[in-house]
């Protein structure tokens, strides 16, 4: 043994370091213990079951450097319940940050349940906006579609067999298309309007009446010139879209000045105009009067100066020229051109500002709202149904859910609403999977409720605390060695990959949409230390259509490891969609591998200290040295200082001298910013080996560094200390 270097022992192990550990995972207690945690780990849902069982836990400790820590539960305890996003808590405290990396590998108090994170929020509420686009869009291709269409109809029977042009026609005058009869229609359609008697003089809704009117059928189906006049056509096309608009658009407000502007001229007294219900309106919106104020009300302000005094709005009175009876004088008309067009650009200046606030207070309601809800039931307690829609959208939380999926309120019921909501959607054969129906599938996925209605956390690509953890471990890969104005700018920038990395994330439904974007990806690949330019599309894309417990699959044959991890870390499933089952108990898939792959370096470490210290801790600073991004790197880790001070031939001495003269010291042996260059460390590496073996005939301290409890920071032992004495 004494003929063989130590820096040959370490070659021979770390040449093919893949062959080395395979090797040392297929010993039999390696593989015992391994075996038993893969299968027991995701049944474990709580810190105390986990420290419960002493195979699982000190499995997890040695995975970690952390097994001289094994007897210290209490203080684990701590480490395993620190929330790490608060950066003063205990295991962000801790100056060992093994104990931060251990903690990472657990998440047993789960993700934020949240009924939906900013993302599923954000993409509601755009789609509660696009659909107000949506629907314009709509019916203007309906309206165009009746125009190019009513003109080649030849008879009543055209009409109404054609499905399109007659719930058009329907619609248009308010009535409901769904289970109209056909000979019913018919009837109206050529009923004589001068007969009393007819069937649409007859109908209780004036709807049917109004229908008749618009066509110009004989009473035999037939048409004698044209079905329709100009303004046949364009008066229905106009109580189309008033009849179908559920909000202030452009396009209604379009319809309703033409509309204003056609029939203003035919009318004859102050009553007769406020008996238009449409007209009324149009004069409500342009003067800012209540909503309830009475039609007669509104007929004397245009025509009583007494009554306009009393109400305190004479506007009216200059907007319109009726007498005091609300007649008009011979001769004049109800409105000049010139006060029609100040009342025309009046109601548009009223009715834009109505538009932008209709949608913008829905839109800051349903936030403030959705943010108190603790469970399915208040999502239904808080809707109250808006009955008067005309016009204005609905505000509810309910309606403005079910609207952002273009889903009708009335087809749907409260009860079958829940099942949906309480689907697993990915389950093939949950409820809301049965229904065929896309909608209803978004929707459930815009919230996160449980089978049992309890809010749950959102089922991502990636767990958040992974999220979390790829971030910091970007920024701190980004930040590494630098300092001042240089730090300070590349922190800006991480910060904005960050964020943008946390935000897609949320949304990122499928490997395919993750691969298409190279901000993500290279994103993933830098957060563990890999250069994207490395990695070829093609081999991500195989890497992550790759069996994860086939050891004979792409990506674990792979030479690193790591990508193994990457992999493991997303929620996919075998065709690339988000699955619950990645998350078991209280470990993500990824970090079990992980935790796994650390044991096997572990044991490979200690089983080479056995034979030669030297090569253990050799091994030991070529695996940490990617991860030290200051001097202090070296003078917080005792082992690693211990390398430094043999590689370096520094005396021990140097532990009684100030710790910036000591940091000095390790910069001007080590660089620290080439401590990512494999090549950079194995030079470091020979020249330690090589020193180790000249002072090898002396007593070496690396065994009780490494394995004894010297190895525990002053801090750990203070924590340690403290929980003794509660």
């Amino acid at each position: 043994m004494a003929s063989i270097s130590t820096y040959t022992s370490y070659l021979s192990v770390n040449r093919d370091i893949n062959s080395t550990l395979s090797k040392v995972a297929s010993q039999s207690s390696v593989e015992r213990e391994t075996a038993y945690y893969k299968e027991k780990i995701g049944e474990i849902t709580t810190v105390d079951e986990f420290l419960g069982d002493y195979r699982l836990y000190s499995y997890a400790m040695k995975a970690y450097g952390l097994g001289d820590m094994t007897y210290g539960k209490a203080f684990m305890r701590k480490v395993l319940e620190s929330d790490l996003t608060d950066s003063s808590s205990f295991a962000n405290s801790l100056t060992d940050k093994r104990y931060l990396q251990f903690a990472e590998a657990f998440n047993f108090q789960g993700d934020k349940k949240t009924v939906q994170n900013d993302s599923q929020s954000t993409s509601l509420t755009d789609a509660y906006r696009a659909s107000f686009t949506e629907e314009e869009t709509a019916l203007k291709a309906e309206n165009t579609y009746f125009a190019a269409q009513i003109g080649k109809v030849t008879s009543a029977d055209g009409l109404i067999n054609n499905t399109r042009l007659r719930t058009y026609v329907l619609e248009a005058v308010g009535l409901e298309s769904d289970n109209v009869s056909k000979t019913y229609l018919k009837q109206v359609l050529t009923s004589d309007l001068d007969d009393p008697e007819s069937v649409a003089n007859k109908a209780k809704n004036p709807a049917w009446k109004k229908l008749a009117e618009a066509f110009n059928f004989k009473a035999d189906g037939t048409i004698d010139g044209s079905i329709q006049t100009t303004d046949q056509t364009e008066d229905l096309k106009l109580d189309y879209i008033y009849n179908q608009s559920t909000f202030p658009s452009t396009l209604l407000h379009d319809a309703n000045t033409r509309y204003w502007e056609k029939n203003i001229a035919t009318v004859t007294t102050a009553k007769d105009l406020v008996a238009d219900s449409r007209m009324l309106e149009y004069v409500k919106k342009t003067f800012s009067l209540s909503s309830t104020i009475m039609p007669s009300t509104v007929a004397s302000l245009m025509s009583s100066e007494n009554a306009a005094t009393a109400y305190g709005n004479t506007k009216l009175l200059d907007a319109f020229n009726f007498e005091t009876d609300g007649t008009l004088a011979s001769g004049n008309t109800a409105q000049t051109s010139a006060q029609t067009t100040v009342m025309v650009k009046d109601y548009k200046t009223a009715f834009n500002k109505d538009k932008t606030a209709t949608i913008d207070d829905a839109v800051k309601n349903y936030d403030t709202r959705i943010d108190t809800f603790t469970n399915l039931e208040d999502f239904f307690v808080s809707n109250k149904k808006d009955k008067d829609k005309k016009n204005d959208a609905v505000t509810e939380v309910w309606d403005v859910a079910l609207r952002a999926y273009g889903i009708d309120p009335d087809e749907i019921s409260q009860s079958e609403l829940k099942r949906v909501l309480t689907s697993d959607v990915t389950d093939k054969k949950s409820y809301v999977n049965s229904l065929k129906d896309e909608r209803f599938v978004e929707l459930n996925k815009a919230f996160n409720f449980s089978a049992d209605g309890e809010l749950r956390a959102p089922v991502l690509a990636q767990s958040e605390s992974v999220t979390d953890r790829y971030a910091s471990d970007y920024e701190s890969i980004k930040l590494r060695t630098l300092t001042g104005a240089e730090k300070e700018a590349a922190g800006k920038k991480a910060d904005t990959e960050i964020e943008y990395f946390k935000s897609k994330m949320q949304s990122v439904e499928t490997v395919k949409e993750f691969l298409a974007d190279k901000r993500l990806t290279n994103f993933i690949l830098e957060a563990n230390g890999i250069d994207p330019e490395s990695v070829t599309s093609d081999d991500l894309k195989k890497m992550f259509s790759s069996d994860l417990d086939d050891p004979n699959s792409f990506v674990n044959t792979h030479e690193n490891k790591k990508f193994a991890e990457i992999v493991a870390s997303f929620n996919f499933d075998a065709e690339g969609n988000i699955t619950k089952d990645a998350i078991q108990g209280g470990q993500q898939r990824g970090a079990v591998l992980g935790t796994v792959n650390q044991y096997v370096r572990q044991t490979l470490e200690e089983q080479q200290g056995e034979s030669n210290q030297g090569v253990r801790l050799a091994m030991y600073f070529e695996r940490m040295a990617p991860t030290i991004s200051s001097a202090y790197g070296f003078l917080s880790d005792d082992a690693l200082f211990e390398f430094f001070k043999t590689a370096f031939s520094v005396p021990s001495s140097i532990a009684n001298m100030d710790v910036t003269k000591q940091a000095e010291l390790v910069t001007k042996y080590i660089d620290i910013t080439q401590l990512q260059d494999p090549e950079y460390v194995e030079k470091i590496v020979k020249r330690y080996t090589a020193l180790y073996d000249v002072q090898s005939g002396s007593q070496s301290p690396v065994l009780s560094i490494l394995s004894g409890s010297t190895s525990i920071s002053a801090d750990t032992l203070l924590a340690v200390s403290q929980l003794r004495s509660q």
